[in-house]
């Protein structure tokens, strides 16, 4: 379990070791790819609405939360504790963090050794966790550093030491295979029909849309309301019942999340007759696991399509707080987070059928198209 953030790492060391020099050359390097995120706990008290300034005159007459913000940035400044939470919600805005110190925590670090090597003392008595990787002084060999069975850096070394945390990294977000989502828990209202059954290939459409996450997800289940169980158990898919109602498909992806929160899911609505495997192959290919999602673009309006996506397990915290909020709309969660954006190859697969009318002209699209 994470502390702060699902793709943390922490620098480490004693004070003087050079944790703030060697952070600031790995930033320099990663920021080119990702976005990063820094957090620091100081053990001295800091301030940064100085004397005299709006914010500390609002401070003082009792405001306990104090925003400031100008063209080019924000901040919030929280008297008292403003708790994980809060703290989880601002930081997984960002792709990785990384931390200075909290040595203590149980995060991942790699670990900066002094000349009196008073840390790697600490990690022999197994008093530090979680470490991953020491640093030593320029021209300090490695080769005694290797009984600790860890991999050891030079500090000047800087391409090994961020190309380590990118493949940590890496692999990590490999260890949570993606599992995958069939939407049909809708009412099909406009259908007059469950449009999850109905039959435009050679099996019937959930099947169809469940064969096509199939080759790139671990495990596929099929969401559902609780009413709809009997319909769909034949197909020999797990269910997910919603514990949500009257939400659209926010209700079936948290329902999901809910039961499996350290896998990303992808997940597609069963109303997409041309969706194709080459669309899902494309989906899965793209995928950032780093984003809060990937999507694709409508190539015609530019807005994200939220029923074809990856949603990766960080995203659950923010679309519970949005959800909190009385804020249900995947599309707009889409827009307003960091998300990894596709153009799909064939605009097409992205279509959904919703009435009668369009059911009866896809079918003859269809059975022209395999005459």
């Amino acid at each position: 379990m994470h502390t702060f953030h699902p793709f943390e790492l922490a620098i480490c060391g004693f004070s003087g070791s050079g944790k703030t020099t060697l952070l600031k050359k790995v930033v320099s390097v990663l920021s080119s790819r990702f976005s990063i995120a820094y957090y620091k706990h100081g053990c001295h008290r800091f301030d940064i609405d100085r004397e005299g300034k709006d914010s500390e005159v609002m401070a003082t007459a009792g405001a306990r939360n104090v925003m400031i913000s100008d063209p080019d940035k924000h901040a919030v400044i929280c008297r008292g504790q403003p708790g994980r939470l809060w703290t989880g919600f601002t930081l997984q805005q960002h792709d990785i963090l990384l931390v200075e110190g909290l040595k203590e925590l149980p995060l991942p670090k790699i670990l900066l050794v002094d000349r009196d090597e008073s840390i790697t003392g600490l990690v022999e008595r197994n008093e530090i966790q979680e470490v991953r990787a020491l640093v030593v002084a320029d021209n300090e060999k490695v080769e005694p550093y290797r009984r600790f069975g860890l991999p050891v850096f030079q500090r000047d070394d800087i391409e090994a030491i961020t190309r380590f945390i990118e493949e940590l990294f890496a692999r990590q977000a490999a260890d949570k295979p993606v599992f995958g989502l069939v939407l049909a828990g809708g009412e099909s209202r406009r259908m007059g029909e469950n449009k999850a059954l109905i039959r435009y290939h050679d099996t019937g459409q959930l099947a169809h849309a469940a064969s096509m996450l199939l080759p790139y997800c671990r495990q596929v289940f099929i969401s559902c309301r609780p009413e709809q169980r009997s319909s769909y158990t034949q197909y020999g898919f797990p269910l997910i019942v919603d514990t949500y109602s009257g939400i659209g498909p926010l209700a079936g992806l948290l329902s999901a999340q809910q039961l499996y929160p350290q896998h990303p899911w992808m997940l597609i609505a069963c109303d997409m007759p041309f969706l194709t495997a080459k669309t899902t192959e494309q989906l899965a290919a793209g995928r950032n696991p780093f984003a809060q999602a990937t999507a694709f673009l409508h190539p015609e309006s530019g807005e994200p399509e939220p029923l074809c996506a990856v949603y990766e397990p960080k995203s659950r915290l923010q679309l519970m707080l949005r959800h909190a909020c009385n804020r249900n709309s995947l599309k707009e969660f889409l827009q307003q987070s960091p998300v990894r954006y596709l153009t799909v190859d064939d605009p097409e697969a992205l279509s959904n059928v919703n009435n009668q009318e369009e059911k009866t002209s896809v079918l003859r699209r269809l059975a022209k198209n395999r005459q």
